[in-house]
């Protein structure tokens, strides 16, 4: 088990709850994060809508997750 922060925005956010908290998770990468956390907290984004930024920077939905990563997941943004 690794502990890792999660920060939360827009949808998300409302959907949580909350804008942030840590987490202990199997995950090994961002995909299976947002895939536990959303079937636990009923997200209605499909994973494929969604980017990740560890640690401050975007990567790779199989980027290896390690203990006390910062994890934002990213959902699509309107603008104008």
């Amino acid at each position: 088990m690794i502990k890792v922060r999660i920060k939360y925005f827009a949808i998300l956010r409302e959907q949580r709850g909350l804008d942030e908290e840590i987490v202990s998770t199997r995950a090994i990468n961002p995909i299976q994060l947002y895939l536990e956390i959303a079937t636990k907290h009923k997200f209605t984004l499909a994973p494929d809508r969604i980017r990740a930024a560890v640690n401050d920077e975007f990567v790779t939905q199989d980027y290896a997750l390690v203990d006390g990563d910062s994890i934002v997941f990213l959902p699509p943004m309107a603008g104008g």
